[in-house]
């Protein structure tokens, strides 16, 4: 088709077979039965939405297929006024018909499930002692200032903090429009070399920190029972002032079957930390089970790209040298930029990565 390439015949059919699956679903959101239960309405019209924006995309690639090849046609027809004037509006044609493809064939191949989720961040200090916990602290800033350029909203569920100001744990919910889609790259080890602020002699050290994202269940995807559940409420720990350490406001709550156990003290109501608490279970137990059905996945598939592996070493922040490497790609970025939340590079290309292994699997 000249300058442009066509999609994959295989996402082709997906394209064709989801404008019927969205008659199905627009159809069935008309039935009375599901406007009245609300749990089955939110799944459905959740679906709906991303299965209309797939759609609108088919056919804006169509159009723009066509347009595209109109106007290869009037440049390669002599009529030189037409043709400089067709030559001049091509390039940003294809531009459009690219980024499009591009954002198709990521969302039908990685899939729509968890990518527009919200999503629990979890932060905790490795091997390093209170230079690990301090480079946690680091990792939860360049988060937080990823966060504000993406206008998400980060906000602290869980902060365990070291003797020297750093965070040996600390587990944020992130809100915000495909949170899940881009911080799901981010689970593994991350790496860092540098003179501690303790080290006298100037010696680089080795730290580390690992980091999990979970996709935030709702209440529609799993039902806990209450009888499985012990909760405690208990004073917080830490700073915090004389309300925080004198009041039972924070909550432990252990799920018996699973053994998980979650805590909460960041709220200044026992109530709101609850609630706080049942969420952050909520979604361990559902990243629980997501983790069972990836393992069964990964037998079959080849390319592991954000997939998850949190014992996988994917990216070492060089102090000394002022670089980034991320592992999964095997290229460097300027520290300075990436601390101060600049990750959307590192994102695009790991995106990119993903959509051609798994184009290269069909």
């Amino acid at each position: 088709m000249g300058m442009i390439r066509p999609i994959h015949p295989a996402l082709s059919k997906k394209l064709v077979a989801l404008e019927t699956r969205k008659n199905e679903l627009e159809e069935q959101a008309l039935d009375p039965k599901v406007s009245s239960d609300p749990q089955r309405s939110r799944k459905l019209f959740q679906e709906l939405g991303n299965v209309r924006k797939l759609v609108a995309s088919k056919h804006r690639l169509d159009d723009l297929a066509k347009q595209t090849h109109e106007h290869e046609e009037l440049v390669a027809d002599g009529d030189e006024e037409l043709a400089a004037l067709a030559s001049e509006e091509l390039p940003a044609l294809v531009r459009e018909y690219e980024e499009t493809l591009t954002d198709v064939e990521t969302r039908l191949l990685v899939g729509d499930e968890h990518g527009e989720r919200n999503a629990i961040l979890e932060i905790r200090a490795g091997t390093g002692g209170d230079e690990a916990a301090l480079f946690a602290r680091d990792l939860a800033r360049m988060y937080e200032r990823f966060c504000e350029r993406q206008s998400w909203k980060m906000q602290a569920m869980h902060l365990q903090e070291s003797e020297h100001g750093g965070f040996k744990e600390a587990i944020f919910e992130v809100v915000g429009d495909g949170v899940f889609r881009l911080l799901r790259f981010e689970m593994g080890g991350h790496r860092v070399q540098r003179v501690p602020v303790t080290e006298s002699q100037g010696r680089v050290h080795t730290s580390a920190a690992t980091v999990a994202v979970l996709p935030e269940a709702e209440e529609v995807d799993l039902d806990i029972d209450e009888k499985d559940l012990e909760i405690q409420a208990t004073t917080s720990s830490g700073p915090g002032g004389q309300h925080v350490n004198k009041t039972q406001s924070a909550v432990r709550i252990t799920h018996v079957p699973t053994g998980l156990v979650v805590f909460c003290q960041e709220e200044r109501s026992q109530h709101k930390n609850k609630a706080r608490a049942m969420q952050l279970l909520r979604a361990r137990l559902y990243d629980l089970e997501q983790s069972k059905l990836a393992a069964e996945r990964a037998q079959t598939r080849k390319t592991q790209v954000g997939s998850g592996d949190r014992s996988q070493r994917i990216r070492t922040y060089n102090w000394p040298q002022n670089r980034v490497t991320d592992h999964r790609l095997g290229e460097n970025y300027s520290l300075e930029k990436v601390v101060e939340g600049d990750l959307m590079p590192i994102f695009d290309a790991l995106l990119r990565k993903e959509r051609d292994d798994r184009l290269a699997e069909l």
